[in-house]
């Protein structure tokens, strides 16, 4: 097997140099393709100065058929090298993402994601004739349905200020000290801030994975997977991209061993123990009574795992609910009479004792 040429830009086209790496080889793949703008004339501000707008050779197609066949072989192509378990993320604009996701689906890869990266400070439309373009959009896919992929939830959670992270991403556009130019003129045209592929590597990657880019561009693929301790592997075939975006690289200091940004818990996912089990290990018993809390509710077991009260049926939480009229946790509202105790308890007891029994962690129960 061909080794990887990790941390490293291949010059070429996309499709031909990933046919010469491995098979399933990437955990994660990173794609910005040509949107196939098709912008029509100049466009110029309110005082007359011109907009360096999207006019390069290599977002221009001759048909919307041939920007078809092109989106097809290189998402064909990344799915050879990404690993059964790898994701896949491309973004694009409303000129572009509806072909892309149609593709993408067609291939069978399988969407878990779209994400709308609002931008907090966009280019405002210049002719006035339409809405403001202020966002752009990010397909997340997963090579194989059903497949273990990364998704670091709790890194994510944890600096979201405690919240789950949302699928709309507040970030501003590449511009200041970050947007790489010469001479006062953009180097590439649509370069990405380094705050969006921040958040697409730490929600998707571990520490030491290896994320391709096959637009590589200047380089904010590599930049900010060496700034998180990712290996990377970017592929670009405008020289004068590579020349920059390899001087970017060389500047930047990976993190020191062990302090890889976002590095996930090796903490095992707790197991779930559904209400069912108590009947199946004979904990609880067909018919049993259970009270809910200081009250004189009481509901019935039944033998496939509901709460039978007041003539309806539902799980320890639904009935609980009703009761209550607001969210329940039945493992702490529903009591069972300990015989050994001669004492009402939570039923949480009962399932704090199967998970000692089958040696694994109990996961608390959020009701829906």
């Amino acid at each position: 097997m061909t080794a990887l040429p990790l941390d490293q830009i291949l010059e070429g086209d996309c499709v031909e140099v990933m046919n010469t790496l491995p098979e399933k080889s990437v955990d994660v793949i990173f794609a910005d393709p040509p949107y196939n703008l098709q912008l029509q004339g100049e466009l110029y501000r309110p005082n007359m100065s011109k907009v360096n707008a999207v006019n390069d050779a290599w977002d221009r197609f001759e048909s919307l058929e041939v920007y078809d066949a092109f989106t097809r072989d290189w998402l064909t192509a990344c799915r050879r090298v990404l690993k059964d378990t790898g994701t896949l993320w491309v973004i694009g604009s409303y000129h572009n993402i509806y072909r892309v996701g149609t593709i993408l689906m067609d291939l069978d890869f399988w969407l878990l994601n779209d994400i709308v990266w609002e931008k907090s400070n966009p280019m405002p439309n210049m002719r006035g004739t339409r809405f403001t373009n202020a966002h752009e959009t990010l397909l997340w896919a997963q090579k194989c349905r059903g497949a273990r992929y990364t998704f670091n939830y709790h890194a994510l959670k944890t600096g979201n200020e405690d919240k789950q992270m949302r699928s709309v991403w507040w970030l501003p556009i590449c511009s200041g000290s970050e947007r790489l130019t010469v001479n006062g003129d953009k180097i590439h045209a649509t370069q990405k801030p380094e705050a969006l592929l921040w958040r697409v590597i730490t929600a998707s990657t571990r520490p030491g994975d290896v994320i391709l880019d096959p637009f590589f561009g200047t380089g904010t693929t590599g930049a900010v997977a060496k700034k998180l301790g990712r290996h990377w592997i970017g592929i670009e075939r405008d020289a004068r991209y590579i020349a920059v975006a390899q001087e970017r690289l060389d500047r930047i200091e990976p993190p020191p061993p062990g302090h890889a940004a976002y590095q996930p818990s090796n903490k095992p996912r707790p197991a779930r123990i559904p209400f069912a089990r108590l009947l199946e290990s004979g904990l609880l018993q067909p018919g049993q009574r259970l009270r809910f809390r200081q009250t004189e509710h009481m509901a019935m077991v039944t033998a496939d795992g509901a709460l039978l009260f007041d003539g309806q049926r539902g799980s320890i939480h639904q009935v609980g609910s009703r009761i209550q009229g607001a969210p329940c946790n039945g493992w702490e509202h529903w009591y069972f009479f300990d015989e050994a105790t001669q004492a009402w308890q939570a039923i949480d007891v009962l399932r704090r004792q199967l998970a000692a029994r089958d040696e694994q962690p109990v996961e608390a129960d959020t009701p829906s």
